[in-house]
């Protein structure tokens, strides 16, 4: 196996990756997932490592101070490279558990409320309770529904590719059956983690009616074996939007708050949030809702193919 395609092996898929990551995360990353893989070491290990890093870089950015915020830069880019790396590792290795699904997406909301936090102190003598208006808003409003869409239309989209093996796709009501029949005396870590896991799936199918009356119909109509025809054409109208869904996950976010901390002017990362990833979010759920609507009106087109 050459080098490029061990690289392509630890991909989700080609149509989901982002060109930085092509280029810049992924391989470093398989780099750290090779050390990591010949110590033995699981990538959920990998994953806490990169939630100390992310939260380290957070404290960074509290100093108006050009070196600490270059450490603190550095340090985000190597938190990023090891949340590459765990789900490379896991690939590579075999080892995908829930618990790293989960893990992973409580490091980033663990990164940024570190940042948001820095953020909101550091500028406080200057501009009181409304920083932190600003990033409360930016954070727990528009990160957390920008990112939490992103992520759900990209295992939509790994779903209609490579099917259930091949996707992260959850659901509430799944995941409310298997809360419920578990106990917090014997089960009470995972039971946590699975009602947080599970309200994160509910938020993500408020936000997407057509596509849960798409998929209940394509359910009631085809089970789990989905035409082919109607795989490629689903792909086809979902693949220009999975650069929107990149953006809104962590690369253009993290440039921004570079410049933006670089210049000594924090405030515009969140006000970024805010403005432009916000048009960018709504436009990216039109569209991909419209999608559904239009996919869903011709069922009976695909279902008489078969």
């Amino acid at each position: 196996m050459t080098k490029n395609s061990k690289l392509a092996a630890t991909f989700k898929s080609q149509d989901t990756e982002e060109w930085l990551d092509i280029h810049f995360t992924r391989p470093l990353g398989l780099l750290w997932a090779n050390f990591f893989n010949a110590f033995n070491v699981h990538p959920n290990v990998v994953t806490i490592l990169s939630i100390i890093l992310g939260a380290a870089a957070g404290v960074m950015f509290y100093f108006d101070d050009l070196l600490y915020n270059i450490i603190g830069i550095l340090l985000l880019i190597w938190a990023n490279l090891y949340d590459s790396c765990d789900g490379q590792l896991a690939r590579m290795t075999g080892k995908k558990t829930r618990w790293g699904r989960i893990l992973d997406g409580f490091a980033g909301d663990v990164w940024f409320f570190a940042i948001y936090v820095a953020i909101s102190l550091r500028l406080t003598p200057e501009w009181g309770i409304w920083i932190w208006l600003l990033c409360s808003f930016s954070g727990f409003i528009c990160h957390g529904k920008q990112c939490q869409l992103a992520d759900y239309y990209r295992n939509i989209h790994l779903y209609f590719l490579k099917g259930e093996s091949g996707s992260e796709l959850d659901t509430s009501a799944k995941l409310s059956a298997e809360f419920s029949s578990l106990s917090w005396r014997t089960d009470g870590v995972w039971k946590l983690f699975l009602f947080f896991y599970r309200n994160y799936t509910r938020s993500q199918e408020q936000m997407t009616p057509a596509f849960q009356h798409f998929k209940a119909d394509l359910d009631a109509r085809f089970g789990r074996v989905l035409p082919q025809s109607l795989r490629d054409d689903f792909r086809a109208g979902s693949k220009p939007l999975m650069k929107w869904a990149n953006i809104l996950t962590f690369n253009t976010r993290a440039i921004v708050l570079y410049v933006s901390i670089l210049v000594g002017l924090p405030w515009i990362y969140p006000l970024f949030e805010v403005t432009v990833m916000n048009l960018l979010f709504f436009y990216m759920r039109s569209c991909h809702e419209r999608l559904c609507k239009t996919m869903n009106a011709q069922l009976d087109t695909y279902e008489a193919a078969v």
